[in-house]
């Protein structure tokens, strides 16, 4: 596959590994292998996977908060078939060029619902997902909307009991919004992690930080034994001791998380 170029600033650009990485307006949005699905590249991505298979064997429910190339809503269908999945995407542009570009697999049970979190949220059933994943950026950041305690309160009602929240989250090394949206998210889970890359984890530069969030205990041990087996080195600690004593957003103070930084702007403290 050669460099394609889509309407809307959308481009797929193939790489040397097999798969292809989507860019909007020349940032990477994901990175798709149609041929294998178990090839996630971006890290928090095989983080996020990591939740997955947490989750008892067999097929599963899920719900995605943002889709872009839906390589993990792949990875669901691949490792679980039969899996039910509901994607949020209010991006049909981009959902379009993906599907045109990369075409999911026969036989999938993806539904991709034109529509942002915020609006999509209230009107997903109780009790109806295994696992619900919240991967959805704007600009670069979490929309503040989606962190509000009223899509925390939505994610804990949509999920079964026992259910895996799953959160994409970003912040800068002083982790100040990390700490209020772990705050937050406790209100509705009271068992949560935190994984992130050993640099990022150490405070070192902006990055990603996934969570899992259930209403059950999670086995951080478990956690731990997979993380070696990612490509980049990584770490899982509790979130109580990355929330310290933030305190929760509110509905009228919620914000959206910090812009990442211009490429090459940070510096190790």
């Amino acid at each position: 596959m050669s460099p394609t170029s889509a309407d809307g600033g959308f481009e797929f650009v193939p790489d040397d590994r097999g798969g292809v990485t989507v860019l909007r307006d020349g940032h990477p949005q994901s990175h798709v292998d149609p041929a294998d699905p178990e090839l996630l590249v971006f890290e928090y991505v095989a983080q996020l996977a990591i939740g997955i298979d947490l989750l008892p064997p067999g097929p599963v429910a899920a719900t995605h908060i943002g889709g872009a190339g839906l390589t993990l809503a792949r990875y669901v269908q691949h490792t679980r078939p039969g899996s039910t999945q509901i994607v949020l995407e209010p991006d049909a542009a981009l959902t379009d060029a993906v599907r045109g570009a990369l075409p999911l697999p026969r036989g999938h049970r993806i539904r991709i619902r034109p529509q942002d979190g915020a609006t999509g949220l209230p009107a997903l059933r109780d009790d109806a997902a295994d696992t619900l994943v919240l991967d959805a950026y704007d600009a670069g950041r979490v929309p503040a909307d989606l962190l509000s305690p009223t899509a925390i309160a939505h994610y804990a009602r949509v999920l079964k009991p026992g259910g895996l929240a799953l959160l994409n989250l970003a912040d800068e090394p002083d982790r100040r919004h990390l700490a209020r949206a772990l705050a937050t998210i406790a209100t509705c889970f009271p068992h949560a992690i935190v994984l992130a890359t050993a640099e990022v984890m150490k405070g070192r530069r902006f990055g990603n930080y996934v969570v899992f969030a259930s209403d059950s205990p999670i086995d951080i041990d478990e956690v731990r034994r997979r993380l070696p087996r990612l490509a980049a080195p990584a770490t899982a600690r509790p979130a109580a001791a990355l929330r310290g004593t933030a305190k929760p957003f509110t509905d009228d103070d919620i914000q959206p998380s910090p812009a990442p930084p211009d490429p090459g702007k940070w510096r190790v403290r």
